[in-house]
């Protein structure tokens, strides 16, 4: 089945193939565990990039996204209904606004249109001053 006429979905695997490598040569429960047990601060964004280009399936991808660090990296996978809502949604900055407002226009998804629109609003937010209480410092 697909999105849009012509265009087909990724298949998926469930596990390694006799190729991969790294993290990759591992089953779909080693990389879980693996992405789970990262600490805050790491130094495996290639490690989870790798993963998410794979043809693993779609949840095992996200839970890398969702864990790289820098995020600026995922901007690749835009285009991806599965990273691109990872990728909105760790987008928080002022700067950050345009690419979302593009992706908003742009993609095909609607799952990261919505998640777009979402955290424009969140930014939006967060830009708004803050009313004065109206109690004065003593």
């Amino acid at each position: 089945m697909s999105d849009e006429p012509g265009r087909r979905r990724r298949p998926e695997t469930s596990g390694p193939t006799p190729s991969e490598a790294g993290w990759l040569a591992l089953d779909d429960d080693e990389i879980l565990y693996r992405i789970e047990s990262l600490p805050l601060e790491h130094a495996h964004d290639a490690d989870l990039l790798d993963v998410v280009r794979s043809q693993r399936h779609f949840f095992i991808r996200q839970e890398a996204a969702k864990r790289v660090r820098d995020a600026k990296q995922l901007k690749g996978f835009a285009g991806d209904r599965h990273i691109g809502q990872i990728l909105v949604r760790q987008m928080t900055r002022a700067d950050d606004a345009g690419y979302l407002k593009t992706l908003l226009q742009n993609s095909r998804h609607i799952e990261v249109r919505n998640a777009a629109a979402a955290q424009l609003r969140l930014l939006d937010t967060d830009r708004r001053p803050r009313p004065e209480s109206g109690v004065s410092p003593d």
